[in-house]
């Protein structure tokens, strides 16, 4: 297909890797980059090695913000309109993210900057924390008001996003925009192995979906990631985890001594995998263990479907990550091959929203 032009919202750890792993994709070329301090636009394409280069071990934001202001970043991102950083924010001096890049601008308006350019995009991938349950719908409508026509992507977790996405679906439509929700590791990846995984059976009796992650870097460079599966602990909601303090996280993870287990996830498997026909939301279960003290994966990460066959049989099958494939590899690996399909279906006037199992990656 010809040559796709896209842009990045959001510059933390989704954000870098995107842009790290789209130099290995022939077709596809970042042109737009965004976090709260700056923007870097270059419709010939960035140097996204000198980007990462300048903005390694300089990440703005913390995950979360308070009431009150415009537009400012979070875990190297952006958060909502009416959001404004917190305090203990990670940073450098005010030349801190994409502003140490020779290629970027400082502004106030980031997101405004890149939506005043969309009609040069042919998608935008949406990386940033979405602890506030509307924020990255506000931010789809922000793009639909604009006009903009083309792919919106993200590689959001949380399962009641995905109804207020359908709420807009109409509008999408109506603008040309092709949304794909949810189409990271998992959701994404992994949803789309149990969407496969499913074909042996005419019933489904469950998907169970069990995750393991190393971050030797910790807590200091994936502050959003942690907040936001801190939510996920017994205890914590998404409003509580996003009032933490860092102090308080870091606290939690040393209880834990570096290791954070999850069961019974609020993910966006289960819904998505009930849009696709596949089966029951309910029948869904997801969990998982990261450790942020080493990069070996503490656990496999394998999907299990469980149903009965045509002829009666019943039986399970497993789908298993190797260990040693980051996290990195497993998200921006198929949200770029997402991004890819779903480019082509926009192409095809397809509009609306999609999640990974109606919509597998053209790899």
């Amino acid at each position: 297909m010809d040559s796709i032009d896209f842009a990045v919202l959001g510059t933390g750890g989704i954000g870098r890797r995107t842009l790290e792993v789209s130099q290995h994709k022939d077709d596809l070329t970042p042109v737009a980059a965004c976090d709260r301090h700056g923007v870097a636009i270059d419709f010939d394409g960035l140097d996204a090695g000198e980007l990462l280069d300048a903005t390694e071990g300089n990440i703005a934001g913390d995950g979360r913000g308070d009431t009150d202001g415009p537009d400012r970043a979070a875990d190297g991102g952006i958060t909502s309109e009416d959001t404004t950083p917190s305090t203990g924010v990670k940073q450098h001096g005010e030349d801190a993210g994409v502003v140490a890049s020779e290629q970027a601008e400082p502004t106030d308006s980031p997101i405004d900057d890149v939506i005043a350019k969309s009609d040069r995009f042919d998608a935008v991938l949406i990386a940033l924390p979405n602890l506030e349950h509307d924020f990255i719908p506000r931010i789809a409508d922000r793009f639909a008001d604009a006009g903009y026509s083309g792919v919106l992507i993200d590689v959001l977790k949380r399962s009641r996003v995905i109804g207020m996405l359908d709420d807009r679906a109409d509008r999408f439509e109506e603008t040309g925009i092709t949304f794909v929700c949810g189409a990271g590791a998992t959701p994404g990846f992994l949803t789309g192995a149990a969407a496969l995984a499913a074909q042996s059976f005419v019933e489904v009796e469950s998907v169970e979906i069990w995750w393991g992650v190393g971050l030797k870097s910790g807590y200091e460079d994936n502050r959003g990631t942690v907040r936001e599966d801190i939510a996920h602990l017994d205890g914590y909601d998404v409003e509580t985890a996003r009032e933490l303090s860092e102090e308080e996280i870091e606290t939690i993870v040393e209880e834990h001594d570096g290791v954070l287990e999850f069961e019974g996830m609020e993910h966006a498997d289960d819904v998505l995998l009930e849009r696709a026909g596949i089966c029951d939301a309910d029948d869904v279960t997801v969990g998982g263990i990261l450790d942020l003290r080493s990069d070996e994966k503490p656990t496999t990460t394998t999907v299990t479907v469980t149903g009965t066959t045509f002829d009666g049989v019943t039986g399970s099958n497993t789908f298993q990550l190797d260990d040693d494939t980051s996290m990195a590899a497993n998200v921006n690996g198929p949200a770029l091959g997402y991004l890819r399909r779903a480019v082509e279906r926009n192409r095809a006037g397809d509009y609306g929203v999609y999640g990974p199992a109606e919509l597998m990656p053209g790899f």
